[in-house]
């Protein structure tokens, strides 16, 4: 039998710049060495065969069909959304495995969309910018995700050891080197967000009202002089504020200025907090908590919001003894068991 080829496509861990993606703004992610998998082997029969390790959960169907096939309510929408925008397609079996937890804030999706992506090409050819475009608008266009391209951008162009300060607007990037003695640890609340059913969409909307009023194209054209001189847009000061955060932690980073990093992090969750309101009462509690903990820098929820992971900058020194502490504090809190990650940089979407 033909040895199978195996595609690798990271989660991440989005540092600072919640929500400013699709504002045409800045964002600063780590991609993970959390990944997905997707293993090929030609298809004996001339259909497409997907399943899932983690779920025992498949789909098939027959190439030709491609074109005309439908959103499903399932994961394999996201597959089917990516097959739809690569050509031509040689049918194949594609078994997926995962180690990005669903529903967490690190960016599973966007993981899941680009191994396959890679899957499909089976080594042909694509640039790396225009493989995070055609995932995000598989995203956008099959799935019905009105998202940015920060997750797809970054599962692509991850860099060892560092972040990427990624430009929405040029989709242009700066490596940001991080600085050494820094251990970044996300933990999952375990309370899954939907973005799907969530206000994500109304987000979205509610930028775009806020862009029509004060006559920008888009909130990444807009001031703080604007702001104050405008009716209060809440949802307007957080995408507005949090890309100068962005700059601001950029610059403490250059300066490994970790404290004020870590002030920037807690800052950022604030705003989330109550101008953009995506957070929710674990993320909170946890955000809380972990600013309370001897060695925590700072700490903010990441991802799309209403659950999912916070990410905190710790001492290493302090890590364990933080871990242990929030871990404890959450299952009083909460009876739920926390999944605790290291977060390390790691590289983008390759074949292995």
């Amino acid at each position: 039998m033909m040895a199978p080829r195996i595609f690798r496509a990271p989660g991440r861990v989005n540092l600072i710049g919640e929500h400013t993606d699709y504002n045409q703004g800045f964002v600063l992610p780590i991609a993970l060495d959390l990944a997905t998998f997707a293993e090929t082997r030609p298809s004996p029969d001339g259909l497409f065969h997907v399943t899932s390790e983690q779920k025992q959960d498949g789909f098939s169907w027959d190439p030709s069909d491609t074109g005309a096939l439908r959103p499903r309510g399932r994961w394999t929408d996201y597959v089917v959304g990516v097959a739809q925008q690569i050509k031509p397609l040689e049918p194949l079996e594609i078994r997926i495995r995962s180690d990005v937890p669903e529903g967490s804030g690190l960016s599973s999706s966007a993981a899941l969309e680009v191994a396959v992506a890679l899957a499909f090409l089976q080594g042909r050819e694509c640039e790396p910018l225009e493989l995070a475009r055609l995932c995000q608008r598989a995203e956008s266009g099959f799935v019905g995700m009105p998202c940015g391209i920060m997750d797809q951008y970054i599962s692509v162009f991850g860099q060892p050891h560092s972040a990427l300060k990624i430009d929405c607007r040029t989709l242009e990037h700066q490596t940001v080197v991080l600085p050494e003695n820094l251990e970044i640890i996300a933990i999952n609340s375990m309370k899954k967000h939907q973005l799907g059913a969530s206000a994500y969409r109304t987000r979205v909307a509610e930028c775009a009202a806020a862009c029509e009023s004060m006559g920008v194209k888009s909130l990444r054209d807009a001031s703080l002089a604007q702001l104050a001189q405008a009716r209060p847009f809440p949802r307007a000061r957080h995408i507005v504020t949090e890309n100068l955060r962005v700059e601001a932690f950029v610059a403490a980073a250059a300066g490994n200025d970790r404290a004020r990093m870590g002030q920037l992090f807690t800052q950022s969750h604030r705003s989330m907090q109550h101008d953009y309101e995506i957070t929710c009462e674990e993320v909170d509690f946890l955000v809380d908590t972990a600013i309370t903990l001897p060695g925590c820098y700072g700490a903010r929820m990441t991802g799309g919001g209403f659950g999912g992971c916070t990410v905190n900058l710790v001492k290493p020194h302090a890590a364990q003894a933080f871990r242990h502490a929030i871990r404890t504090a959450y299952q009083q809190r909460f009876h739920l068991e926390p999944v605790i990650f290291n977060c390390t940089p790691g590289p983008g979407a390759a074949e292995i």
